[in-house]
């Protein structure tokens, strides 16, 4: 395990004891390793939807879907 010292805002702090009460942890690092890890799976590496992927392919082998309007893009992707 690694400690570190750190200098974080009052916001910051605040947020740490939402997450904290929020998951019924012992202490603000634990809040650290859970927010950590959201961070890593939401934005670092996101799993892409197999549909997602499916239409990524399509693209990428210059099979494209034509819209005659928003409606219609809204319509496909919903």
């Amino acid at each position: 395990m690694v400690q570190a010292l750190i200098n974080i805002t009052e916001k910051t702090n605040r947020i740490l004891n939402i997450v904290k009460a929020k998951h019924g942890l012992n202490d603000k690092s634990e809040a650290i390793n859970i927010l950590a890890e959201e961070y890593e799976t939401e934005i670092l590496e996101p799993e892409l939807r197999p549909e997602y992927v499916e239409k990524l392919n399509k693209i990428r082998k210059g099979k494209y879907i034509r819209f005659n309007s928003i409606d219609e893009l809204r319509r496909a992707t919903s």
